[in-house]
């Protein structure tokens, strides 16, 4: 654990935090920014399957956003992941990811993840790769959205990652 790791607070999001969650996917440049209102939903009714970090005076600076899937509840679907421009590089990420699988595993019995990530978008493939090799996890990639199905013009294929069985 890095010292900058040591100073987190990583907890569930209140709806409190959605107009701070909006801001760091919007300047994440990376993401895929949805409206504030989801944000202010996805802190209320998904908060047990997401989380938050916080620097040392409790404000956000990164989060991840997740849900148990209804179809395959052993699975964590992580919908987005970001951290504030000026703590990347931390490894932030990796603790809010390690932090919510470890939660949401004891309180769901999940026993795998999966996400969606662009092709090109090296900083989530690193990240996903590196969450798989810790925990002892097999990683397998397959396209879920080809380019084709995306209605609002040009969009790159959402490339499933599906990492399991987890050994936390």
């Amino acid at each position: 654990m890095t010292a900058a790791q040591a100073d987190l607070q990583i907890d569930r999001p209140a709806v409190a935090d959605g107009a701070a969650l909006w801001r760091i996917a919007r300047d994440s440049e990376a993401l895929d920014l949805n409206s504030s209102y989801s944000y202010l939903l996805w802190c209320r009714d998904f908060a047990g399957t997401s989380a938050v970090a916080r620097d040392e005076r409790g404000e956000p600076i990164g989060f991840v956003t997740g849900y148990v899937r209804p179809d395959r509840p052993r699975t964590l679907l992580v919908w987005q992941v970001a951290v504030d421009d000026a703590h990347r590089g931390r490894g932030i990420a990796a603790a809010l990811l390690d932090g919510l699988v470890a939660r949401v595993c004891g309180e769901y019995g999940v026993t795998g993840v999966e996400t969606t990530i662009t092709p090109g978008n090296t900083a989530s493939e690193r990240l996903f790769g590196s969450f798989a090799e810790r925990h002892g996890a097999a990683l397998e990639r397959e396209v879920l959205f080809p380019a084709g199905l995306f209605p609002d013009g040009p969009h790159d294929p959402e490339v499933l990652y599906r990492i399991g069985p987890l050994s936390l």
